[in-house]
Parts: structure tokens; sequence; C-alpha cells
């Protein structure tokens, strides 16, 4: 990572393609001319965030906004290897997926990015196996560290780089405020997918104990951040515009990314209308 002081850093949590709600969050700190010195992501956060390091203010934002369009109106998703992929438990079309996310982020970010050449200062977080731990990846090839911190487990398969092996950062960090504190950034601006934007409740069905688990997993290291902010760094926690109810049904059907516009418009307007109100 660059030397030097942290103002503002951008987080920007998991979520598959709920992410695209994080798109028109950076829209909206785009326009009220909000920019990062630091840009932290997991899983489809550090997708986004890359695009943004890459290719910072206005013509990253629009760039990230076609991308989500045109993949959206594809069929990389919607197709019969990533309906594979979920129904078939076996490594094999995991592995046909993995070529295909590596091919789209090589065409997207360029198979030579390197993450120290970025123009904002970039960093994403993947779960080591072997180390049972999260791990930074601060330098390096970046279509590698995309790929490790989006590994869902299951879907793809693990991401060896430096003979370690990685999965999605949302099992260690999915929203990784914690990271922005370390590095002693001042003003933090969290971009979330929803999720923790409704309460849980407790169980009533014995399904919902096993979602509610998960949940708690999940945003326990963020609450207890938030809880915890050491004096001086103030945190916005961007509305999405889609708060996410733990048993919503919709997750399920990730590979469906028609609402993909609705939620860029949602996460711009609930944003727009926040950082009107500070």
């Amino acid at each position: 990572m660059r030397d030097h002081p942290i103002d503002t850093a951008f987080v920007l949590g998991g979520g598959g393609k709920w992410g695209a709600v994080e798109v028109g969050m950076l829209k909206a700190l785009d326009e009220a001319a909000i920019h990062p010195d630091l840009i932290l992501g997991t899983s489809i956060g550090a997708f986004n965030g890359s695009v943004i390091a890459q290719t910072p203010g206005t013509p990253g934002v629009e760039r990230l906004t076609s991308l989500w369009a045109d993949i959206a109106a594809s069929d990389l998703l919607r197709g019969s290897l990533f309906e594979r992929m979920v129904s078939v438990a076996t490594f094999k079309p995991a592995m046909q997926g993995s070529a295909v996310l590596r091919s789209l982020l090589e065409g997207i970010l360029g198979s030579d990015s390197r993450i120290e050449d970025l123009h904002h200062s970039f960093q994403c977080v993947a779960a080591s196996i072997e180390k049972t731990a999260e791990h930074w990846f601060e330098q390096g090839p970046l279509v590698e560290a995309i790929m490790a911190s989006s590994a869902i487990p299951a879907l793809f398969p693990p991401v060896e780089i430096g003979g370690e092996h990685f999965y999605d950062g949302g099992l260690v960090n999915s929203v990784p405020l914690t990271r922005a504190v370390e590095l002693g950034a001042n003003r933090v601006f969290v971009l979330q997918v929803g999720r923790m934007e409704s309460d849980l409740r407790p169980p009533r069905r014995l399904h919902e104990a096993a979602l509610i688990s998960f949940e708690i997993a999940r945003r326990h290291r963020f609450v207890s951040t938030m809880r915890n902010l050491p004096e001086g760094v103030e945190v916005h926690v961007l509305p999405s515009g889609n708060p996410i109810e733990f048993d919503d049904r919709r997750q399920l059907r990730w590979t469906q990314l028609g609402a993909t516009e609705a939620l860029v418009t949602a996460g711009y307007q609930s944003s727009v209308d926040y950082l009107e109100s500070i």
C-alpha cells in the first residue's frame, strides 16, 4: 500500500448480485465530491472497488455501471454452465466456472494489472484455508486477488496463490470496517448490500436457525467494531434502498440479474438522500 495518510476510506462489503447497490452508492459519493484515499473490498465489493481504484472518479463510476448492465444483459450467469455449478456436486463444473470468471476479470481489469499500480490504494480480503485466518492482498496480481476474495465455497474451487489456498473473504470479514480502522482512516464510508439493515429475530422454523446463525457470524464483527470505534473516527453506513431479510428467497436465485438497474438506482437515491443529510 502507498505510504501516505489515510483521510477517507471506502469499505465495500460482499453480497453477490446485491452488489449492484454499491454502484449506485459510488455514483452518489462521486457526485458529492467524496473521493477515497483507500479502498477496501470483500468478494463482489472487491470487484467493484478494484474498478474504481483502477479508473477513479466519474469515468470509473460510468465504467462500472456499464459493466454491470452488460453482465446483467448477457447469459454469463444465467447459462447452463452456472446452473450446473449449483446443481452438480463435483468440482468439475466449479473449475469451469472459475475459468469463466477469470476470463471475465482479465477482460475487465487486464491480465497483467497489479494492485500496487492502481490509481487508488486498494486491498481486498480472502480466507486462508491453511492458516484459518483472513488474508489481505496489498500487492501482486489484481485478478488473482479478486478471484481469491470471490471464491464462494462449493460454487468455485479455492484459489491457490503462493502455495496457500483461499476462499471468499466474506467468510472472515464480510464488511471490512475493521481494516479501515486498523489502517488509521479518519472517515469511512461503508457500502453494504442491505442485509445489515434488517434486524434479526428468534427462529420460528428449523431452517431459520441455520440462516440466523449464518447472519450472526457474518455481522458480529462489523457490529462489534461499530460499538468500539476509536475516538475521532467518523463512519457513515450508506443505506442500500434495498433491505434484505435474512430469509429472503431471492438470495437463492443468485444468477438472476434482472433487477440490476433497479438496485443501482436504489443504492444511488438512498445514498444521495443520506449524504445530503450529513
